[in-house]
């Protein structure tokens, strides 16, 4: 039993973590099913009743690490971590634009969609948003990680498409197209 506890908590803990990655995101839903499947075998194994002891046997305390109170704390523990890309954004700080009153021409105005590769969930796209809204000249921004894509507004003479682009490949999401609107 020791060893499974072991196991769950280093296939869970990792799994947990690696599923969070973006490179194996297409991997994470088998990652979390194995996850669930180890934890339900745990599980099974703890709460099934135990066989009658002969009657010259006495039973050795278990160990912390083997207790269901420790096979709970690891079972809350890998949940929270599989969980994560689904409230991961309430982590992510707002950054509020400053407000200056500056007259931009017309024609100094332009906007850009970036294609971008990679983003799963919320935090992906406030995560872009947030490093877009740091270079300087933009108007606005909207990232979508449904649409996989980042529609940003610029002035053109503070600040190119290329500089975007390199803001959002510094969150390490690829951009992988860009459209001039």
């Amino acid at each position: 039993m020791l060893r499974g506890t072991y196991l769950a908590l280093i296939l869970g803990i990792s799994g947990g973590f690696a599923s969070s990655f973006v490179w194996i995101e297409p991997f994470r839903p088998y990652l979390i099913a194995f996850t669930v499947f180890v934890f339900g075998y745990l599980w099974y194994k703890k709460l099934k009743p135990a066989k009658q002891a002969a009657c010259c046997e006495t039973q050795e305390k278990q160990k912390f690490i083997q207790s269901k109170t420790f096979l709970s704390l690891i079972t809350i523990l890998v949940a929270i971590i599989m969980t994560l890309p689904y409230y991961s954004h309430i982590f992510i700080p707002k950054t509020e634009k400053q407000v200056q009153i500056i007259i931009i021409e017309k024609s100094n105005i332009q906007t850009a969609e970036f294609k971008i590769e990679g983003m799963t969930c919320t935090a992906c796209q406030e995560h872009i948003k947030s490093e877009v809204d740091k270079v300087n000249g933009i108007i606005s921004s909207d990232a979508s990680y449904k649409k996989g894509n980042a529609l940003v507004q610029f002035d053109s003479t503070k600040t190119t498409v290329q500089v975007i682009k390199k803001a959002i490949n510094s969150t390490g999401f690829m951009v992988t197209e860009i459209q001039n609107k």
